[in-house]
C-alpha cells in the first residue's frame, strides 16, 4: 500500500517498460491533432503553442486532520496541479509548503519551517510537479526557464527552480495567502498592530502620502499593503504593477498589471518598468508596485513626483535604517547615483513603514520612520506619529 503522501506517478522508465509490455493494437488511420490553445504575444510575433497539463497522483490518499488542522473551504474545489499538496494547502495554519527534491517538505504554520515526516516523493515526481504547477499559472518550466514564479487560483503562488540550477534537485515554494482582502480592523485586533497605529495609517491614506513598505519575507507587506489600499476611496482608480499579481484589495475599481515572462523563443516579456510606464497612461488616483526590487524604482519615484500622490511600493530590508542603502542599490541599477536617488525618494516618498515577524509568527510594525538628506546622502529618521 502506497504511503498516505507518496506521490505514485509511475516513473519514466517505469512507463516506458508499460509501453512495450502492451499488445500492439492494429493500426488504424491516424486522427486529426485537436488545437491547443494559444497564449497570445504581440504583433508580429507567432502564437505560441501551450499544452496544458495537470498533476494528479495516482492514488493519493490524505490522513486524517487534526481537530486544529481542520481544512479550510473543505468544499471549495483547488487547482488538480496542486496534486499531493492540495491537503496542505487547504490546512488553514499553513502558510507556505516548500519541497526540497527528493530530501523532503517543510511546512511553515507561522513559527518557523518544520519537516513534514510521512512525506516521501522522488526527483522525478517533484519534478512533475513542479512542471505542472507552472503550467497550471500560464508559464512554462524548463531547462531553458529554470526558475519560475507564478500565481494560481485562489492567489496561491508558487516558485520552482530545477537543477542544475538548483544544486540538489528541484525545488517547489508554495506561499498560500490566508487573509482574503485584508481591512484594517483585522491588525488592530493583532498584537503588533494597537488602535491608534490604525488609526493613523487610516490618516496616511485619507492624507494620500507616498507609503514604502518594508521588512524581510514573510512579514506581512503585501497584506498590509492591500488593507492600506482598501481605505482608499471608492472613486479613486488604483493601479497595481507586480510580477505575479498577489495584491487582493477590497475596493470596486483595482486595475492590476502583471509582467509576462518571454515566450519559447524568448521574445514578448513585458518587465515592471514598462508597465509602469503603461500604467500613468490609465489615469490612476493611486498607482501601486507590488515589490521595488530592480530598476523600476526609477519610473515608481519619478511617477510619484510628477503629481501621482497616493501612491505605495514594497520593499525588501532588514530594519528601517537599512532602507536607504537599499534605495541606493536599486538606483545604481536604474542608473542613478546616490545623490540623485536620494533628491528623488526624498521628495516621493512621504512615509516609511517596517515590518517583522516574531518567532511566534506575529507580524507588527516594528518601526516608521521618513526619509531625509544628510550631507546630500539618503538616510531615513524614525518617527512615532501616533503618539503626537
Amino acid at each position: 500500500m502506497p504511503h498516505p503522501f507518496v506521490p505514485t506517478l509511475p516513473t519514466r522508465a517505469a512507463a516506458a517498460a508499460a509501453s512495450d509490455a502492451r499488445p500492439t493494437a492494429p493500426p488504424t488511420a491516424p486522427e486529426p491533432p485537436s488545437p491547443s490553445p494559444e497564449r497570445f504575444t504581440p504583433a508580429g510575433l507567432e502564437p505560441e503553442r501551450v499544452t496544458p497539463t495537470a498533476f494528479v497522483p495516482a492514488a493519493f490518499v490524505p490522513t486524517a486532520h487534526a481537530p486544529h488542522e481542520a481544512p479550510v473551504d473543505a468544499g471549495e474545489p483547488l487547482p488538480a496541479a496542486l496534486g499531493p499538496l492540495a491537503e496542505y494547502v487547504r490546512d488553514p495554519a499553513v502558510t507556505d509548503v516548500f519541497v526540497n527534491g527528493a530530501a523532503g517538505l517543510w511546512l511553515d504554520r507561522g513559527a518557523g519551517a518544520r519537516r513534514d515526516p510521512l512525506w516521501r516523493a522522488d526527483e522525478d515526481s517533484v519534478r512533475d510537479l513542479a512542471v505542472a504547477l507552472v503550467a497550471a499559472g500560464g508559464r512554462h518550466l524548463d531547462d531553458a526557464n529554470p526558475c519560475v514564479d507564478v500565481r494560481l487560483e485562489d492567489g496561491v503562488r508558487v516558485h520552482a527552480v530545477l537543477p542544475p540550477v538548483a544544486a540538489t534537485g528541484t525545488h517547489v515554494s508554495v506561499r498560500i495567502p490566508r487573509m482574503r482582502r485584508p481591512r484594517l480592523e483585522r491588525f488592530a485586533a493583532a498584537d503588533g498592530f494597537g488602535e491608534p497605529v490604525v488609526r493613523w495609517l487610516r490618516e496616511t491614506v485619507r492624507d494620500r502620502a507616498n507609503v514604502l513598505i518594508t521588512g524581510a519575507a514573510g512579514t506581512g507587506k503585501t497584506t498590509l499593503l492591500a488593507a492600506l489600499l482598501a481605505e482608499a476611496g471608492a472613486h479613486e482608480r488604483i493601479v497595481t504593477i507586480e510580477d505575479v499579481a498577489e495584491l487582493y484589495i477590497d475596493h470596486p475599481h483595482h486595475v492590476a498589471l502583471e509582467a509576462r515572462q518571454a515566450n519559447l523563443e524568448g521574445a514578448g516579456a513585458i518587465e515592471l518598468s514598462r508597465l509602469v510606464r503603461e500604467a500613468l497612461r490609465m489615469r490612476p488616483d493611486r498607482i501601486v508596485l507590488g515589490e521595488c526590487r530592480g530598476a523600476e524604482i526609477r519610473e515608481l519615484l519619478s511617477a510619484l513626483n510628477t503629481g501621482h500622490d497616493g501612491g505605495a511600493g514594497t520593499l525588501h530590508a532588514n530594519g528601517l535604517p537599512d532602507v536607504p542603502a537599499r534605495l541606493e542599490a536599486l538606483g545604481a541599477l536604474a542608473g542613478w547615483d546616490d545623490r540623485a536617488l536620494a533628491r528623488q525618494a526624498v521628495s516621493a516618498i512621504g512615509v516609511v513603514l517596517h515590518l517583522e515577524r516574531d518567532d511566534g509568527g506575529v507580524r507588527r510594525l516594528a518601526a516608521a520612520g521618513r526619509l531625509v538628506l544628510e550631507d546630500g546622502r539618503l538616510a531615513v529618521r524614525e518617527e512615532t506619529p501616533w503618539h503626537a
